[in-house]
């Protein structure tokens, strides 16, 4: 279990990280409205450069800005150079309506509570085989 943790008082977002058999699950809480925000969340994604798939847990996120929309893109596109799938997960309403009004939920795998429960299911059965 890995864990970011930006603290700064101008840092509004919390981050944990925890890989299992090639599944990473970036939690984040907070808020993605400053460009340090964007730039602890990219660090914390791109160190789990060994993943298959990267799920990216918004359900603590409140609020994402221009900066943090451009960074999930940036994230995405990294992500599918390097191979692994990225997949938000559980985005809160408020974060879901500004995908919507960027026109970017469309360019978004945005995983179900059951994909992500299979996907994590089947990492924990690997590990124990």
């Amino acid at each position: 279990m890995a864990r970011a943790c930006t603290n700064a008082e101008n840092v509004m977002l919390d981050i944990h990280s925890e890989k299992v058999d090639g599944v990473a699950v970036v939690e984040c809480n907070g808020r993605i409205v400053q460009s340090d925000s964007a730039f602890a969340l990219r660090d914390a994604v791109m160190l789990q450069d060994d993943a298959r798939i990267i799920l990216l847990d918004l359900s603590g996120v409140s609020s994402v800005e221009g900066g943090g929309l451009g960074m999930l893109m940036f994230l995405q596109r990294w992500a599918y150079d390097h191979d692994i799938r990225f997949k938000l997960f559980n985005p809160t309403k408020s974060v879901r309506e500004r995908l919507r009004l960027a026109n970017s939920i469309p360019d978004f795998e945005i995983a179900s509570s059951g994909e992500v429960q299979a996907l994590l299911g089947g990492a924990h059965m690997q590990a124990a085989a």
